[in-house]
């Protein structure tokens, strides 16, 4: 990850190129999107974003670093909601609460851009469309969260472990930050126990095992899978949750002689087209 230096501007043109294709962004959405990503500024490592109880208006956009969604429970413990990495949303669903109901903490140095509730409710009046895709973006995040919560309550200690390391393999691969098998891990093991609900002992009999069985091996903060369709079946993993609907297909603007045609035939239409690919 990137370390953090006096100079600006904070945002890549690679980042910006990146995020726009993801978003599938017109000529005219991009200053809205270049406008949004004039206020990332760096966080430093262990600094909090976002505070749980604290009232929060803003939705963040991850722009380099990696982030933790997490509440401290009663009894002092840490619960990992899920990780965030560049191109991720945070910030949702706190804002639309009276307060934050988790904190946000950075792992490494970060570069987070934000956007108030205001700025994202006036979208939905001048670029539906672009806001519509805003949306799209927070309900990725939805979904791995969801994800989470099959894993954590229905896989064994080894098959979260090994479901953890996949989902991340995919997600940090689909921003450059990974190898076709593997990635930097710069964060300790109490990530793992406090997003798995495991205990740091368990966890190191765990990874022991999996490293006596060939399938993975950390070294030096870096992950290396080595047997990656093995640990899938291991983990149950199937990745269908990290590869939502293409902004660019779901957000398509209509052709002339669809514009007078009405929803049911849109669709009508677009099923048909697909069913020929």
């Amino acid at each position: 990850m990137r370390t953090i230096s006096s100079a600006q501007p904070w945002v890549s043109a690679e980042f910006t190129r990146r995020f726009a294709k993801r978003l599938a962004l017109t000529p005219d959405e991009l200053p809205i999107l270049t406008e949004i990503l004039s206020t990332a500024r760096p966080f430093r490592r262990r600094q909090d974003i976002v505070t749980e109880g604290r009232r929060n208006r803003t939705i963040f956009l991850l722009l380099d670093g990696l982030l933790i969604r997490y509440r401290i429970t009663r009894d002092g413990h840490r619960q990992v909601v899920n990780l965030v990495v560049p191109g991720d949303s945070v910030g949702s669903p706190s804002c639309f609460f009276d307060g934050a109901l988790y904190s946000v903490r950075c792992l490494t140095n970060s570069i987070v851009a934000g956007m108030s509730l205001e700025t994202l409710t006036a979208l939905l009046d001048t670029q539906p469309r672009l806001a519509a895709k805003l949306f799209w973006l927070l309900s990725c995040d939805a979904a791995v969260c969801a994800e989470h919560v099959v894993v954590v309550g229905r896989r064994s200690a080894r098959q979260r472990i090994a479901h953890f390391f996949l989902e991340l393999l995919v997600r940090l691969k689909a921003v450059g930050l990974a190898e076709e098998n593997g990635f930097q891990m710069p964060f300790s093991q109490d990530v793992i126990c406090d997003a798995l609900g495991l205990s740091l002992a368990y966890v190191n009999r765990e990874l022991g095992l999996l490293t006596k069985d060939g399938l993975v091996t950390i070294a030096e903060r870096k992950l290396v899978i080595h047997d990656v369709n093995a640990l899938a079946d291991l983990a149950d993993f199937e990745h269908r949750y990290l590869q939502p609907s293409s902004a660019s297909e779901l957000f398509a603007p209509p052709r002339p002689w669809e514009a007078t045609w009405s929803a049911e035939q849109l669709a009508a239409h677009r099923r048909s087209a697909a069913a020929r690919l």
